[in-house]
């Protein structure tokens, strides 16, 4: 039996292909917002959106990666249904949404990968951010500056990029977390 500790270590890449493993934190739909904790092993309740706010898309990150902020790699999976907190969906990057989170006069990066899960639903066939429609992306940026804001963080979206970046910054998060 595998158990959440295991899943968190797994390698963030499948194999030697530029699949990656994403851990689902957060389903869509969901007005939770949940994250692992590492001391217990647990995923916890983090938060709560307001009435009428949901979760896009799958949010989650990827294991044995660290970003800007120190945590694991976030990313956004564009799948056709929720799946569950600690769902490991195999995922293809097809880009990134570079940006900079403030919180407390403190200012990281904190990039949002987005990426598509593997072989399945609407989305399969996207290979690049760009193929998304304009008005979706825009939608995932308000998406996040607006669920930041309710939490008293300032979130800017710097730009967009295609999925050699997005695969460029999974490598540097691997270096990170060895670290």
């Amino acid at each position: 039996m595998t158990t959440l500790r295991q899943l968190i270590e797994l390698p963030a890449f499948v194999g030697k292909s530029h699949e990656v493993n994403a851990i689902v934190d957060t389903p869509q739909g969901s007005r939770n917002k949940f994250k692992y904790d590492e001391e217990s092993g647990l995923f916890t309740l983090g938060g709560a959106m307001p009435v009428g706010s949901v979760f896009p898309f799958e949010f989650g990150f990827i294991p044995s990666t660290a970003g800007g902020d120190g945590d694991p790699l976030d990313l956004l999976i564009l799948m056709d249904a929720p799946t569950f907190v600690g769902c490991l969906v195999r995922v293809r990057l097809i880009g990134v949404i570079v940006t900079e989170q403030t919180e407390n006069g403190k200012t990281e990066r904190n990039d949002r990968l987005i990426a598509v899960a593997v072989n399945w639903g609407r989305h399969e066939h996207v290979k690049a951010l760009r193929e998304l429609p304009k008005q979706l992306l825009a939608e995932i940026e308000h998406f996040f500056v607006s669920y930041n804001a309710i939490k008293g963080k300032k979130f800017k979206p710097l730009g967009r990029h295609g999925p050699a970046r997005a695969l460029a910054l999974v490598r540097e998060g691997q270096n990170a977390s060895d670290e």
